[in-house]
């Protein structure tokens, strides 16, 4: 009987091994081939990403002395795919009080990651943060001047 337990527990014993032996391989493959995808396919982004129409959102505060004015936008912004844009139109409220522009042009980067920066150089520059959708549909950008709190999401809307 004590033979016949010691073999039961043998092979129970190299079942397991067998078994563990199975999952860490496969969980090594796994683990290995999506290294492998995400080393063959990098997130590789640069201003050709952006190309193309977007609408672009937006609204916050600008402060002006101390107290903070309400300010929404919705602009059109050309992407150029070379580093180069042009705002066809915009329209600006600033405390109710509402301007229309167009011809505004500007400049943009955009690093491997996704971040760069956006900005529009007629007139006094107007500088943001920006963080570009892999595929390039969405930018989010943040205006990064003294004195303004804006936040908002282009949308390309044409190619």
């Amino acid at each position: 009987m004590k033979t016949k337990k010691k073999e039961i527990t043998t092979m129970n014993t190299r079942v397991m091994k067998t078994i563990m032996g199975s999952l860490v391989a496969a969980a090594m493959a796994l683990g290995m081939s999506g290294t492998t995808r995400a080393d063959s396919n990098p997130q590789s982004l640069s201003v050709h990403t952006l190309h193309g129409l977007y609408l672009f959102g937006t609204h916050g505060f600008n402060i002006v002395g101390g107290v903070a004015q309400p300010i929404a936008l919705v602009e059109g912004i050309d992407f150029k795919g070379d580093g180069t844009l042009v705002s066809p139109f915009a329209t600006v409220s600033i405390n109710g009080l509402i301007l229309r522009f167009s011809g505004t042009v500007g400049t943009y980067t955009v690093q491997p990651s996704g971040r760069g920066t956006l900005t529009f150089t007629s007139g006094p520059p107007v500088s943001f943060d920006i963080f570009v959708e892999a595929d390039g549909q969405q930018v989010w950008m943040m205006e990064t001047g003294a004195n303004t709190v804006l936040q908002g999401t282009a949308t390309r809307v044409a190619p």
